[in-house]
């Protein structure tokens, strides 16, 4: 999986299953501040890449990640 269908998958989930409005979701913008994720939403994030990338995320390795281009970075990361 190249670095466009990950980009693409997670815009996806972000989109449809939490509700996050697409404009919102650009490389530079934060999880948190920018986006709106909450713990809560990051529960079912663990869950939905879990499901569509095939690993467990780890809460210490995601406390890093701060953007969605830095979390794209995580998955692809886990994936080579």
């Amino acid at each position: 999986m190249d670095r466009q269908e990950i980009e693409a998958k997670v815009k996806e989930f972000l989109i449809e299953d939490l509700e996050i409005d697409e404009e919102r979701i650009t490389p530079e913008a934060r999880l948190k501040e920018d986006i709106g994720i909450d713990s809560l939403d990051f529960v079912d994030i663990v869950v939905i890449v879990e499901k569509k990338f095939g690993f467990k995320i780890k809460t210490e390795e995601m406390a890093k990640v701060k953007t969605f281009s830095q979390f794209c970075d995580y998955i692809e990361t886990k994936l080579a």
